[in-house]
């Protein structure tokens, strides 16, 4: 089964497994804090789907239609932690502080795990594309404005993720401030030369810090 498959499809997979653990961390944390999340997650999953689990991606894919299979598990996926999300913020909005941890961690250990080059700006932003979900490849988000050794600047074209937030009636823009936490930390330990910012009319960079700060 597996010659049907390409290093691509590995690579999105591998994307949708890290997008689950911050679901899981989620999980893990209301548990902590005495939330019904066993009741919400039964139902979200029963609306949405379960999450891939820990199996290999060849024993799991339908290769007779492997795009339509790895998209349903990207909606899946964005659906389930949207829903999610929005449950916990409705019951205290408070908890927007701890989701936020959450997600930080979480960039922090993608970094940690990544064993590539990341000299240069443009080396950081591929590092962060192995790890961050957006969408299938060929949707192409990211439009590249500049780069060089100092600074790597893109901007986001269209998104994605607001059906899904809107589907589970929940507000996206809660989404893009915890990602910006994730990514934040994702950049900055995985090269500590290196930082992220995110501007209101969703350009982004990654730009090499000045000396002495």
């Amino acid at each position: 089964m597996s010659l049907f498959l390409g290093k691509i499809h590995y690579w999105l997979y591998n994307k949708i497994i890290w997008y689950e653990k911050i679901e899981l961390d989620i999980i893990k944390w209301a548990q902590e804090e005495e939330l019904p999340i066993g009741t919400w997650v039964q139902d979200i999953n029963e609306k949405y789907g379960p999450p891939l689990g820990a199996e290999p991606l060849e024993q799991l894919i339908d290769t007779s239609n492997i795009h339509a299979w790895l998209q349903e598990r990207i909606e899946s996926a964005e659906l389930r932690q949207a829903a999610i999300i929005t449950q916990v913020l409705n019951r205290n909005v408070d908890y927007m502080k701890a989701l936020t941890g959450i997600y930080k961690n979480q960039g922090k250990a993608a970094a940690e795990d990544y064993q590539g080059e990341t000299s240069v700006p443009e080396d950081v932003f591929n590092a962060l594309n192995d790890y961050i979900l957006e969408g299938m490849p060929c949707d192409r988000v990211n439009e590249i404005l500049s780069s060089d050794d100092n600074e790597f600047v893109w901007k986001s074209t269209i998104c994605l993720h607001a059906p899904y937030w809107k589907k589970v009636e929940g507000d996206v823009n809660i989404f893009y401030e915890l990602r910006e936490t994730w990514v934040k930390a994702f950049v900055e330990e995985l090269n500590h030369d290196f930082t992220y910012v995110r501007s209101v009319d969703n350009t982004h960079s990654i730009s090499r810090k000045q000396k002495g700060r």
